[in-house]
């Protein structure tokens, strides 16, 4: 059995039954996992990955290990990890697993550096945690380490960083900026999970309610649009002009956070920078608020400003939700410790649309590999063939055929010379 540090390797019968399960619904991925048996792509190498140790995750190390990869799971948040399927990935498929759902902080980078200690060729990060810390405080892996995958806005904005201040020192593909994920997965599977979660923890009814999205990226119009579609009244928050300008036209209420904190039945942060939601925010809102977070990290909402405004705090009054009660009389909630809340407080994404993400970062992981050697040191996207094979094979299982273009038409889409 492989090397591991989980909460008990006993959860495993029941994980194994929540991986099958999800994979029915991945079967791109499945396809995927069925060639690198074939060809084992990664034969002989190893891999490290700190991504959210879920049933859909399961499937794509089921699936790197099928094509040969010797793997090292850890834990990209602290409270997404499915300790069950964490049991069954051990148990059952052989996956060195670190992570324990709620590990504190020590913990948590034990086993990031359990995935380090690995050695990896290849990375998969999520959030980049994994990337920040090897070249932080590992210089003898650079040269070892062909290529990194990171699946979060979060991440991208990170490696961006560090390509531009020159400290990248392998190549990463930003498989978050690929169609195939941030079109569906961060619109509707965090459109819906979101939901999914703050529902889970609070019971709340959200029609006719004040709901504020603050960032109207892909995962704040997948939020919006699934927030509205169950009666609320949205309203979002955004620093971007052309963003809020497509709120706006959307059909959505748009106003910084300061005026909208004061009528918000519910706040969600999906906009992947720090203190959106700060103390002159917590300072205005109705009592009863419930505030929550859908961005990788937990650092959205300032809830260090709040426990010092707070004269009390009660942990769990309700499974998943932290109550502050302010000096005037005032209850906020916050769900999920300020964590992405559709992990945190529920499953996360639905399979079938990680089954796109998840076959991107296997094949994104199988192109660093054959074009090791030929790639700088700095921030790609996958190439455009690929997301359309990708496109082509879900919508293949899904029984949807398409038009193809004529000579004719294609032909006239790469030349000048017909006009009116």
């Amino acid at each position: 059995m492989a090397n591991y540090d989980i909460k008990n390797i006993d959860l495993a019968p029941e994980g194994k039954k929540r991986i099958l399960w999800a994979d029915k619904d991945m079967p791109v991925l499945a396809e995927i996992r069925a060639r690198f048996e074939k060809e084992l792509p990664f034969k002989g190498l190893k891999m490290s990955c700190c991504l959210h140790v879920t049933a859909e995750t399961a499937n794509l190390m089921r699936t790197v290990t099928a094509g040969g990869a010797d793997v090292v799971l850890c834990a990209s948040n602290p409270l997404s990890t499915q300790d069950d399927v964490a049991a069954s990935l051990v148990k059952d498929f052989g996956v060195s697993v670190h992570a324990v759902r709620g590990e504190d902080n020590e913990t948590y980078y034990k086993h990031l550096n359990a995935a380090i200690d690995h050695k990896p060729n290849i990375t998969m990060d999520d959030g980049a945690d994994l990337v920040s810390e090897i070249l932080k405080k590992h210089p003898e892996l650079y040269d070892h380490i062909m290529g990194s995958m990171e699946e979060t806005t979060t991440g991208v904005i990170r490696l961006r960083a560090m390509e531009k201040d020159g400290v990248l020192k392998f190549p990463v593909i930003a498989v978050n900026d690929v169609q195939t994920k941030f079109m569906f997965d961060n619109r509707y599977g965090t459109g819906q999970s979101t939901i999914d979660g703050i529902i889970r923890a609070s019971d709340v009814l959200l029609a006719g309610k004040n709901f504020v999205v603050a960032g109207y990226g892909w995962c704040g119009k997948g939020l919006a649009d699934r927030a509205r579609g169950m009666g609320a009244h949205v309203i979002v928050t955004e620093v971007d002009n052309v963003k809020a300008l497509g709120a706006v036209m959307d059909g959505f209420r748009v106003m910084p956070m300061a005026e909208a904190a004061k009528i918000a039945d519910v706040i969600c942060t999906v906009t992947g920078d720090i203190h959106v939601v700060r103390g002159e925010h917590f300072e205005v809102m109705k009592n009863g608020c419930l505030v929550a977070n859908s961005g990788h990290f937990d650092v959205e909402l300032d809830l260090v400003a709040l426990s010092k405004m707070a004269v009390k705090t009660e942990k769990d009054i309700r499974k998943n939700v932290d109550a502050y009660h302010m000096k005037d009389g005032r209850v906020i909630y916050v769900l999920g410790e300020g964590r992405l809340v559709n992990l945190a407080c529920a499953e996360g994404h639905p399979a079938s649309v990680m089954d796109m993400s998840f076959a991107t970062q296997a094949l994104s992981s199988e192109y660093v590999v054959k074009n090791s050697g030929r790639l700088d040191k700095k921030v790609y996207v996958l190439p455009h063939e690929v997301e359309q094979m990708i496109a082509s094979t879900k919508l293949g299982t899904m029984g949807v055929s398409i038009d193809t273009l004529t000579e004719e038409q294609r032909s006239y889409l790469t030349s000048w010379e017909a006009g009116t």
